[in-house]
């Protein structure tokens, strides 16, 4: 067996393998043993189907299969000799010439290899990079304060309509004598909440009603013929709303009415767990910290961001087996998946070029991602999971279970390893490069985002 490379530029080659009989022969003899001894045919007992016989049946498969592992086998042995730096798999080579496995004794291979750049890129303290500080405003504090208090409230019954309540109660079609139609819509248990109706007319119809109160309105001026919300109202398909467009009376049995949770120490219990805040001035406080550090979290993730572009820009002579990597990643396309555009490819190459950048400057400063880490994302990511829904107070055996479920999902996992890589390598960035610091509110901050 002969083996070579010839390199066609500093990012791609063709590989080129010789394989003789001999260095196949081998396999091809185990697998007809196995053959022999699995095959059931007939006139024979299991394992004593004879070597002819298997020869003759299974014996051009068995040189093909045993032709394959020696391909395989010698590639990747030779990739790992030579510490080629391979992106993506070896291709078959356009020119290569056809082999026939089941007449020929001596074949030869070639493959087109795509392979990795050296990347010069060095980041210091002469490098000048903008971090922004992103200031946390009383606003913020007071719309995060609302929406906690929103989601730990209750409701409770009214006997007086005011905007945000719901209205529960009996939903009667009438005719256009003011009458309940004949066959048209009735429900006992209807709701409504008019603060979300479109027409005004409709909506002062409701203001300041009691229970008990029966009044008459239009549901189809209500939500101002949209289809969607009437059906929705009316429990029917909204092929059939177009029926029932005249008024409809309705009797108010219950009002609920949402209100917040109160500032008091019950409240503080559960969303920031028992005695830790004991007064609003602290669970302002508290709520200026975290939003403190959702807002550092963002500051990172821009300063990444431009950490990307100035090292794109020390890199921008690296070259790219660009043609070989887009039939790569065409040739990973599966079978019923739409076609790969062009911008696709780009956009695939181009974040391919940045992640051996940022591996290599994860290297340069000793980067390094360790079971514990992934372990506290995990949770993070289940803690932050579970506040979506208003639930902060989550015990750690829930959130320990979430995280391991978490870490059984191979996708996951590396995603997990590629916020731990950004996270690991900001920090360090952030305590070697020149950063220019910048106050800024989060409107201005967002506006960076537009602009690009």
């Amino acid at each position: 067996m002969n083996i070579s490379l010839d390199k066609t530029s500093d990012v791609s080659g063709v590989l080129t393998l010789t394989i003789e009989a001999n260095d196949y022969a081998p396999e091809v003899d185990k697998k007809l043993k196995a053959f022999c001894k699995q095959a059931q045919m007939p006139g024979f007992r299991k394992g004593h189907v004879p070597m002819g016989m298997a020869k003759k049946i299974y014996g051009p498969k068995a040189k093909a299969d045993a032709v394959d592992d020696v391909i395989s086998k010698s590639i990747n042995d030779y990739i790992q000799e030579q510490k080629i730096r391979l992106l993506g798999h070896p291709l078959a080579h356009e020119g290569q010439e056809p082999q026939d496995l089941e007449l020929q004794e001596t074949f030869e291979f070639k493959f087109d290899l795509a392979i990795a750049p050296e990347i010069k890129v060095e980041l210091t303290s002469k490098d000048k990079v903008p971090y922004y500080d992103i200031k946390v405003e009383d606003a913020q504090v007071n719309s995060r304060l609302n929406v906690l208090t929103r989601q730990a409230g209750h409701s409770e019954p009214a006997d007086e309509y005011a905007d945000g309540d719901i209205l529960r109660g009996v939903l009667a079609e009438l005719d256009e004598d003011g009458k309940p139609k004949e066959g048209g819509i009735q429900m006992e248990r209807a709701s409504l909440m008019p603060n979300y109706f479109r027409d005004d007319d409709q909506k002062k119809l409701f203001e300041k009603v009691k229970k008990n109160t029966v009044l008459t309105f239009n549901p189809s001026k209500a939500y101002s013929d949209s289809d969607a919300e009437l059906a929705a109202l009316l429990k029917i398909d909204r092929d059939a709303v177009g029926e029932h467009k005249g008024d409809f009376s309705f009797q108010v049995d219950d009002i609920n009415r949402f209100v917040p949770a109160t500032l008091d120490q019950d409240f503080y219990d559960r969303i920031f767990g028992k005695d830790t805040v004991k007064s609003e001035d602290e669970c302002r406080a508290r709520i200026k910290e975290e939003i403190s550090r959702q807002y550092e979290a963002d500051s990172d993730y821009k300063f990444l961001l431009d950490v990307r572009a100035l090292a794109e820009e020390k890199a921008k002579d690296m070259q790219m087996p660009s043609e070989l990597l887009a039939r790569i990643l065409k040739e990973r396309r599966s079978e019923n998946a739409p076609e790969i555009s062009d911008k696709d490819i780009e956009e695939s190459i181009k974040y391919l070029r940045w992640d051996l950048i940022r591996n290599k400057l994860a290297n340069d400063n000793q980067v390094k991602v360790e079971d514990k880490d992934l372990h506290a994302l995990a949770i993070e990511a289940a803690r932050y999971q579970f506040a979506q829904y208003g639930m902060n107070d989550i015990p750690q055996e829930y959130l320990e279970q979430f995280a391991q479920n978490t870490l059984k999902n191979e996708e996951q996992v590396q995603q997990l390893i590629n916020r731990s890589v950004d996270q690991k390598l900001t920090q360090a960035l952030k305590g070697k490069l020149n950063l220019q610091h910048k106050s800024i509110s989060v409107e201005e901050f967002n506006k960076l985002f537009e602009e690009k």
